[in-house]
């Protein structure tokens, strides 16, 4: 397995990971130079205590990236670089890793032999979408506004309630979701999914309008204003879209 992951771009530690997951507790493996360093007892050594908290890890991982397969490496490349602007840290002829932050990559992309096209997407079990979170309504709508010159749209539009977010696919036909937080706050946010009656009762929002969104931002409305209005159903847009992703191939 090393051998051929290795001539496909992806890095020198992968034979350490695989070698991870094939551990029942991998608390102990440290792989080193593509190696488990792990002794006989470590991997076979199961801990149990009789505390009766341990159904989660004490320390919780953050997440950290996606993955995905594809048919268009190239595509997918320019694709995200520009609607969410993630540059790649690494880009070979068959996998890139892409990043729009401190992390080493957020988006990783491997053009891997034999790959099928896929059938029926949108009605499909498996991943919807992705997500990335601008820290201002201005810079969102500003996004939207770039994007649109190009005459990149969004195939669906929804104000949540606790964010506001524009779906776009990419190449692949994958979701990309570009939201703002409704509260500038995910402490805030996070309560009113939690306690709202206006979120139990409908959690996939309202639909909107982006071009409408846009012009009330151009006739001075504040995003509490926007975002009230959006709510309420004054920005509709003229056809109710879907939730499924559109057909791509």
């Amino acid at each position: 397995m090393r051998t051929s992951l290795h001539r496909y771009g992806l890095p020198h530690g992968w034979h350490g990971t695989v070698c991870r997951l094939r551990k029942t507790v991998d608390s102990f493996c440290r792989p080193r130079y593509g190696r488990c360093t792990c002794t006989d007892s470590q991997r076979g050594a199961i801990i149990t205590t009789s505390n009766r908290g341990r159904q989660r890890p004490i320390t919780r991982p953050i997440f950290h990236h996606t993955t995905f397969t594809t048919l268009k490496l190239d595509e997918m490349v320019a694709f995200y670089e520009n609607v969410a602007g993630l540059e790649p840290v690494y880009y070979g002829e068959n996998a890139a890793w892409l990043t729009n932050d401190a992390a080493n990559h957020r988006i990783a992309l491997l053009a891997l032999p034999g790959l099928k096209a896929p059938d029926d997407k949108g009605h499909t079990a498996g991943l919807h979408h992705t997500a990335f979170e601008y820290r201002s309504f201005e810079q969102w709508i500003d996004n939207y506004d770039r994007l649109a010159a190009q005459g990149i749209e969004p195939f669906l539009n929804l104000d949540h309630g606790m964010t506001m977010s524009m779906y776009y696919q990419d190449p692949e036909g994958n979701g990309v979701e570009i939201q703002v937080d409704a509260f500038g706050d995910w402490a805030k946010s996070k309560e009113f999914m939690w306690a709202s009656e206006e979120f139990d009762k409908n959690p996939i929002g309202v639909h909107f309008d982006p071009a409408r969104i846009s012009a009330a931002r151009q006739e001075g409305l504040s995003f509490e204003e926007i975002h009230a209005r959006a709510t309420a159903g004054e920005y509709l847009p003229a056809v109710i879209p879907e939730v499924y992703l559109p057909e791509f191939w």
